[in-house]
């Protein structure tokens, strides 16, 4: 049976070794078919396909260098399998010599038998013929038999004490295991909740600095309105003391303006777009320099425990090169193409993957505001001077903003909510589940659920209870915790306890307001039913012969909660 599934294996990887090859000859293809259309794209001049091809090259590469090692896991693979067939074989070989072995000794001891048997019957004619000789012989063969059941049944005791504690160290070891398994199973899962609480504080942090910054960027922005106004009202007053034309000069001038803006924005589009290329040319460059550091001891081991073809060490191993050849030599084509510096890219490796620094200088650098003017000024605590106006008027806006907000959400004036392009529609918050339902209750018992509320609307929301139905309140209680400002994703949850008083079905709602309306969750509390069901509708005895008898099995089954008779 192990041969047989050991074929089958060696079968079912051969064929899936062929299509990975074939896979890879196809990835091959596509890959010099895309780079000819790079070279036509940037004969042609076009920026944009060039480098929506060189997206599209780097993709395709990434898929050849899986498929490359997916095609060596299957080759080695498929040589373990071959050595395992071999050594099956060769034990297969060694019990066949065993089993001729075997049977020789039962037919020497089969004739021994028969020999035994002819003495046997010489003796007992023997003694057949010497009464008192077999009287005595006969006591000697059953002291003599008394002597080997006893030590028979002390061997026996003997063997099952060694099973019994062997069989107790088997049971100790296998508990120490199941033990430790269940122990790096819990480290495993503290470390992983460990990591999603790292994740949401990181998330929050990130939020509160972008509501930071964007709220600095309008003020920023009204501000550069109204000197732009300022600007306007001067040149305005410039070209009427010229007697010009007001209106056509102001509109060349904001023409010129809005051209300069496009001309910038698509310098920052192309340098964006040049930045996302480099990073991933590094990004593929540091996978080709681990796989090459990775390549290394998996060879040695290979050598030192199994001694492989020569032919097909050399074939991988000129494999892999051009392999690594290859791609380096694309990645500098891309990067004469883009027109980046070379110097930028050819950093030592060690230099570029250390990602311990990378993420510390990438957390030094958000520090850093991004638009400087009030945070590049100096201030001396010790001086006994008044603060900057511009930074009190910015304090005194946003507390205004605030202010504005509460008093918007206790009032109950709503908002919408739009990003560019679409408005929100419908309710900001969903439950999961989404209707509270108490099911097959009992008068007296106590129930409780717990609802998770999640903010499905553009931007940050609030969420406070405004209670539940009337007719409820003597049977449901709410306790809810509001969360305050939840951004666009985030979730809250609320637990709902039932007490029954009465054996009666209940129905109602549980409301709540947000800063986009009112929303409500439906609860629903239904007694022990009984649901009676029979699994046929029609009763077919088919075909049948007169006098004979057919007998047909209906069955009715009761999926409620309550039980009931029947007849």
């Amino acid at each position: 049976k192990n041969l047989q599934c050991i074929n089958a294996v060696f079968v079912s990887c051969s064929d899936t070794l062929s299509a990975c090859r074939l896979r890879s000859k196809v990835l091959a293809k596509q890959l010099d078919h895309v780079d000819m259309e790079i070279e036509r794209e940037e004969e042609a001049g076009n920026v944009a396909a060039v480098s929506r091809l060189q997206a599209v090259s780097s993709r395709l590469c990434t898929e050849l260098e899986r498929e490359k090692e997916l095609e060596l896991r299957l080759a080695l693979t498929l040589k373990q399998n071959l050595v395992e067939l071999w050594q099956i074989e060769t034990e297969q070989g060694k019990y066949d010599i065993l089993r001729e072995q075997l049977q020789k000794d039962e037919e020497e001891l089969q004739m021994q038998y028969q020999e035994e048997k002819e003495v046997r019957i010489w003796k007992e004619k023997i003694t057949a013929l010497q009464a008192e000789g077999t009287r005595r012989t006969r006591e000697k063969r059953q002291e003599k038999a008394q002597r080997e059941h006893e030590e028979r049944n002390k061997k026996l005791l003997e063997d099952a004490k060694r099973n019994h504690e062997k069989a107790v160290c088997f049971l100790k070891q296998s508990m120490a295991r199941i033990h430790e398994k269940n122990a790096k199973e819990e480290v495993k899962a503290q470390e992983h909740m460990e990591r999603r609480i790292q994740a949401v504080l990181s998330l929050k942090t990130s939020i509160t600095s972008n509501r930071e910054r964007l709220q600095t960027l309008q003020i920023l922005s009204k501000a550069k309105a109204l000197e732009a106004k300022k600007e306007e009202m001067k040149m305005r007053e410039a070209i009427l003391a010229k007697g010009g034309n007001v209106i056509r000069e102001i509109f060349l001038h904001k023409r010129q303006q809005e051209h300069e803006k496009k001309k910038e924005a698509f310098r920052e589009l192309q340098k964006s777009r040049k930045m996302e290329i480099v990073s991933r040319i590094l990004q593929e460059r540091a996978s080709i320099h681990k796989q090459r550091k990775s390549q290394s001891p998996t060879k040695a081991i290979k050598a030192r425990g199994k001694l492989k073809d020569p032919l097909l060490q050399s074939g991988e191993g000129w494999q892999s090169e051009e392999t690594c050849k290859h791609a380096d030599g694309e990645i500098s084509q891309v990067i004469k193409g883009l027109g980046i510096n070379s110097l930028y890219v050819n950093r030592p490796q060690d230099v570029l993957w250390e990602s311990d620094g990378e993420d510390t200088e990438r957390e030094k650098s958000l520090l850093v505001p991004e638009f400087p003017g009030l945070w590049s000024r100096e201030y001396d605590l010790h001086k006994p001077k008044g603060e900057d106006p511009t930074l009190l008027a910015i304090r005194a806006m946003r507390k205004q903003m605030a202010e504005k907000k509460m008093e918007e959400l206790q009032t109950g004036i709503l908002h919408k909510q739009t990003v560019p392009g679409q408005e929100h529609k419908g309710c900001a918050f969903h439950s999961k589940p989404s209707c509270i339902h108490f099911k097959d209750f009992d008068v007296g018992q106590i129930y409780k659920k717990k609802i998770v509320l999640t903010n499905a609307s553009y931007s940050v929301n609030y969420c406070r209870l405004v209670g539940i139905s009337e007719w409820l309140k003597d049977f449901i209680s709410v306790h809810f915790d509001p969360p305050g400002k939840m951004s666009s994703g985030m979730s809250c949850e609320f637990l709902v306890t039932f007490k029954p008083m009465i054996n009666k079905e209940l129905e109602g709602e549980v409301m709540f307001m947000a800063q986009t309306g009112s929303f409500s969750v439906p609860l629903k509390c239904t007694v022990k039913t009984c649901i009676l069901a029979l699994d046929k509708e029609l009763i077919d005895f088919g075909s049948l012969v007169v006098g004979e008898t057919i007998s047909r099995t209906i069955s009715l089954t009761n999926s409620g909660a309550l039980g009931t008779r029947f007849k």
